[in-house]
């Protein structure tokens, strides 16, 4: 019987056939996540084309019935076949299954490269935001050791732990996913956030961006600092932190070793937003979240 396990039918055949297929989606899921995402991209692309069949053979199979043909039963038979050539088709090298394939692992941190990101680039990523997480997820892990070095060159000019500098970084580009760009498109290097000022003499990127006055949301239009690098930019950070009067309780905390240990996270991110580094009222909130996210993944990395 298709669709029972056991029955000799593949597992793509399966969840064609019968929804009881799903649970041994879902079971193979928690076992190899790459696997069950693979097969899941083939049940849509093998859902889509027979769908797509079933429309194409809709005008044929009313003609026939108009002149007395297929019937009912003719047209659960096409019905069927139509199954198991969407079936047949699907999995194919260049098919539209490899296409969901990537979408899903993006979706899912299991491909390299950026987490995708919810909301604005000052929102804590949905997959990571007050979860444990149970394997790293490669995407955030790739944003992680990415920019280690740059960051631990910036704790030894500042005091500040790496891993905040690379949490903080994560949370104003949503791990990556929305970085200022230039108007065609380029990069600017920009991981912080940092505007523009009269002070700067180098390149800048003009953007629109979300400023918060009186707690509410407003679109604004601003120049951000661009760099050659993403070392720079954490070079510039660091440069601010130590020069800039409006940070140095935070860089003299730091010195001083009392970021260190629990409750360090909080009181970076509570100094970052008395400071006034950013407008979002919730902003200590949601990078200490990600802090704690960022100690996670590199405690998976180095265990």
């Amino acid at each position: 019987m298709p669709g029972v396990i056991g029955s000799g039918a593949t597992l793509p055949s399966m969840l064609a056939t019968d929804v009881r297929g799903l649970e041994a989606l879902r079971g193979k899921a928690a076992a190899d996540p790459k696997a069950a995402v693979r097969q899941a991209a083939r049940q849509f692309e093998a859902l889509f084309m027979q769908e797509l069949m079933k429309s194409m053979r809709a005008t044929t199979l009313a003609s026939a019935d108009s002149l007395g043909g297929t019937g009912s039963t003719g047209a659960m038979g096409m019905d069927m076949l139509d199954g198991q050539y969407a079936q047949q088709l699907a999995g194919l090298p260049g098919g539209l299954h490899e296409a969901i394939t990537r979408h899903l692992e993006r979706q899912m941190g299991l491909a390299p490269g950026p987490i995708p990101a919810t909301g604005s680039a000052n929102n804590t990523v949905a997959p990571l935001d007050g979860r444990p997480t149970r394997v790293p997820q490669q995407g955030a892990a790739g944003f992680v050791e990415q920019h280690d070095a740059a960051a631990r060159a910036a704790e030894a000019k500042t005091g500040i732990p790496a891993t905040f500098m690379i949490a903080q970084a994560a949370h104003e580009t949503g791990w990556g996913r929305k970085e200022i760009r230039h108007a065609d498109g380029s990069p600017s290097y920009n991981l912080f956030g940092i505007k523009a000022g009269p002070g700067w003499k180098g390149p800048v990127a003009e953007i629109t961006t979300t400023e918060y006055v009186n707690g509410k949301a407003h679109k604004v239009v601003a120049k951000f600092r661009a760099y050659a690098s993403y070392a720079e930019s954490f070079a510039d950070y660091a440069k601010l932190m130590q020069e800039s009067p409006r940070y140095a309780g935070i860089a003299s905390r730091a010195a001083n070793g009392s970021l260190q240990g629990q409750g360090g996270a909080a009181a970076f991110a509570q100094g970052l937003q008395r400071a006034g580094y950013a407008t979002d009222p919730a902003y200590a909130d949601k990078l200490t979240r990600v802090i704690n996210t960022t100690l996670r993944l590199q405690r998976s990395l180095t265990a």
